[in-house]
């Protein structure tokens, strides 16, 4: 459900991953890899770059989000892959707003 300006609810804050790991989440039309360091919530597509794999199926490893898969490496801030300079998966803006976790696609 669109809230505004291209922002989508995805969960409430109770229903986020446990620190220092990942879970899928729909967000309109696409699933969102969604994970938890630090207290920092980050958005992935979930679709690993490089053969498709479920992001949010993987675990988080030194700030990066493990595709279960190949074992690609994804950074939670730049979506930058370890692996390969030319993987790459987009990394999406997120929004608390009382106990909704927004995500701007």
């Amino acid at each position: 459900m669109a809230i505004e300006n291209d922002l989508v609810r995805i969960c409430s804050v109770g229903e986020l991953p446990a620190e220092g790991a990942v879970h899928e989440f729909p967000a309109g039309k696409k699933m969102l890899c969604i994970a938890k360091l630090n207290g920092v919530i980050s958005a992935l597509d979930n679709e690993c770059s490089h053969h498709g794999g479920p992001l949010g199926q993987g675990m988080i490893e030194n700030g990066k989000v493990i595709c279960p898969w190949h074992a690609y490496a994804f950074d939670l801030t730049t979506g930058l892959c370890d692996d390969d300079a030319d993987e790459r998966v987009r990394v999406f803006e997120v929004t608390v707003s009382g106990d909704d976790v927004l995500v701007k696609l």
